[in-house]
């Protein structure tokens, strides 16, 4: 029996879900290349020395039961979430962030006032634990969006996850660490695992809520068949004459900032730029402890004067 031990920790689940969601009906492969050409690609220009990297953390701070009479009480997340920008220019330093706090419910709230700071009502539709994890994330990509606005323009946007929130901005570049969906047929997946280090494939085209080129890149060799896989994306409201030359801006640019195992437990993907911005962000979220009991300080405030 042959096998091979991923690289990525294993308390991060695995850098490609075991059972992929298959797209491939839904994908044209021939914006580059004819299928029977497809191949590695190496890259072709010089990499690009000004660029900035889009990240954002969330995090839980309570579990909330709203009072809606006669009906059962409403279920409620309260959360904290950030976003910010490093870029990187020579030397990496973080340009800007923003932290905000949410209540996400669909039930009838109001702002929860408390001594870390206020928890806006963000509706959400549905009620069920996932659908809220589903708003707090909406709201985060938004986030995201508005502090690379703020940060001003570079010669590549690399945007960590799913492009949607920031396909309007310019030279912006999704950047899909952990692969749930197969997009390729099953004659060219071979390309896929063959990918060298440094190389990428052909572009293809997706179309889902909105269009998108989208190609494979291998930042370094490491263990697995995803080891060191990536997929970025691009909106494809450009000519694919330029398509294809971001692509290779990006292709050659990347591995640069590929991590090492022993400096981040999801290397090579986990850039160093956006693991350092993580490391940040998650400190300006502040301690979950102490907004869990400014949470409950609060409740026992409204109930109090509410008797």
């Amino acid at each position: 029996m042959k096998f091979t031990v991923e690289t990525w920790d294993s308390d991060y689940g695995a850098p490609v879900g075991p059972e992929l969601e298959d797209a491939s009906e839904n994908v044209d492969v021939t914006v580059e290349c004819r299928p029977e050409d497809w191949r590695p690609l190496p890259p072709e220009g010089e990499p690009v020395h000004d660029l900035m990297f889009v990240d954002g953390v969330r995090r839980v701070d309570a579990t909330l039961w709203i009072d809606q009479p006669p009906d059962f009480p409403g279920f409620a997340l309260a959360a904290t979430y950030a976003a910010g920008v490093v870029r990187c220019n020579g030397e990496a330093h973080v340009q800007t962030t923003a932290v905000e706090r949410g209540l996400f419910t669909s039930a009838n709230a109001v702002d929860v006032k408390t001594r870390v700071g206020d928890y806006e009502v963000k509706a959400t539709k549905g009620t069920t634990p996932e659908e809220l994890w589903l708003g707090i994330q909406q709201r985060m990509g938004d986030l995201e969006a508005a502090v690379a606005r703020r940060a001003g323009g570079a010669e590549l946007l690399v945007v960590d996850g799913p492009l949607s929130h920031a396909r309007d901005l310019d030279n912006a570049v999704g950047y899909i660490k952990t692969q749930k969906v197969q997009y390729l047929p099953l004659e060219l997946r071979q390309v896929l695992t063959s990918l060298p280090a440094g190389y990428r494939t052909p572009l293809f085209l997706t179309t889902s809520s909105w269009s998108r080129y989208s190609w494979y890149l291998r930042l370094a060799n490491h263990a697995g068949p995803a080891g060191g896989l990536v997929r970025c994306e691009i909106d494809a409201n450009i000519e694919r004459r330029e398509a294809i030359q971001v692509a290779n801006r990006v292709t050659a640019s990347l591995p640069r900032y590929a991590s090492a195992r022993h400096k981040d437990p999801r290397a090579p993907q986990n850039l160093y730029p956006i693991g350092g911005l993580e490391r940040e962000l998650r400190r300006r979220l502040g301690d979950k402890d102490l907004s869990m009991r400014a949470l409950r300080r609060a409740s026992a405030e409204l109930s109090r004067l509410s008797a």
